[in-house]
């Protein structure tokens, strides 16, 4: 059968194997293709205005879609067959938050893990070499690759990794881990038998990172084979015939993950709206006009400690992608999830200030 889309990523991107994972799931025809220079720079630059992103999603016709979360929007509509959005409320709400934090709370320990593990090193030169100059010479693609490595090593400042913080990732992300593998004893996937874009989140860093870079395969994930045995069956794309739990019930298993989301995601997200506001203020800012990709410093509570990185507004913007969603729900479905969010102080989270609404243009965020 002739595949109806293109995957444009690599099997060591953060968010390429997130978009994999739900591509196998669906179950629809797709060329996975490991982008080359080329393709970064130039042929896919023209189609979406900007340069070095992955993944996207490459239609038959020309069409080209970004953002692994609008990608699964967007797919979901067009082939509505086992869509991965619960239908309930909690479930529902519980889903996007629980996807929303892999994306971005979980950012700075997969690339700490990366980058700061020299074994890691290796593979990662090498697959970027094979797929960005393909049937050249290394001593002619080594000085590219190592400028790409350079690129995104030099970031893990601007995400928080700095030696000081080290230890609390580790930490936070070894307890992280249990719970997780804790639960997938119990269920196949987090709500059920039948992966959510939760599980797809989590695939990011789990699959790409972790599963895949030495160090943290070994003395992550080898450890865990529960959480190893999810990662394999969820970037398999298995489940297609399952369900959530019905009654829409939030597993007792994943209660202390959601208390850590709860207590330090949404923290995070409130101080990216006290610089936001403080951007927008200094540069005058209106609707419609793009904001910068990355903010004044913010804190928020990371384990028994309190994280530091640059804010992101894009994270701003998912949030209130989420709120937006609870806010068409009925009243009484809003009620259930306020319910459900007050055993973990946040009721009323989504009426709070979520800051200057935001969307997104192309890859740029910009104020609605």
């Amino acid at each position: 059968m002739s595949p109806n889309y293109t995957l444009h990523g690599w099997h060591l991107s953060y968010f390429s194997g997130k978009t994999r994972g739900y591509l196998n799931f669906k179950g629809v025809p797709f060329r996975d293709k490991n982008v080359t220079a080329l393709d970064l720079m130039w042929r896919l630059p023209k189609k979406i205005g900007a340069s070095g992103v992955m993944p996207i999603i490459e239609t038959k016709t020309g069409e080209c879609l970004t953002d692994t979360t609008l990608i699964m929007e967007e797919l979901d509509k067009r082939h509505p067959e086992s869509n991965v959005e619960p239908t309930t409320p909690k479930q529902l709400i519980a889903a996007m938050i629980f996807e929303a934090w892999t994306d971005e709370y979980w950012l700075p320990t997969g690339m700490h893990y990366r980058w700061n593990y020299p074994e890691n090193a290796k593979l990662f030169k090498s697959d970027a070499a094979q797929f960005l100059l393909p049937y050249v010479p290394n001593v002619i693609r080594m000085p590219l690759v190592n400028k790409v490595a350079n690129s995104l090593r030099n970031f893990c400042p601007t995400a928080g990794i700095v030696p000081d913080q080290f230890q609390m990732m580790e930490t936070w992300t070894e307890r992280v881990l249990d719970l997780l593998d804790a639960h997938f004893v119990k269920h196949d996937f987090l709500f059920g038998s039948k992966p959510s874009i939760a599980d797809f989140g989590l695939l990011g860093p789990l699959y790409g990172h972790f599963n895949r870079d030495p160090y943290p395969k070994r003395v992550l994930m080898d450890p865990r084979p529960n959480l190893q045995a999810w990662v394999d069956r969820t970037h398999a794309g298995e489940g297609r015939d399952g369900e959530y739990l019905p009654g829409d019930e939030i597993p007792e298993s994943l209660n202390e993950i959601f208390a850590i989301i709860l207590k330090e995601f949404m923290p995070m997200a409130s101080d990216i709206v006290r610089v936001l506001k403080e951007y927008v203020g200094k540069q005058g800012k209106k609707s419609g006009d793009n904001i910068r990709r990355d903010l004044a410093e913010i804190s928020f509570p990371m384990g028994e400690g309190t994280f530091k990185r640059v804010g992101l507004p894009y994270t701003l913007w998912m949030v209130q992608r989420i709120a937006k969603r609870f806010h068409t729900l009925p009243e009484k479905d809003q009620a259930l999830v306020d319910q459900w969010m007050a055993q973990y102080g946040q009721d009323g989270f989504f009426a709070s200030d979520l800051g200057p609404a935001l969307n997104r243009r192309g890859v740029k965020t910009r104020l609605a």
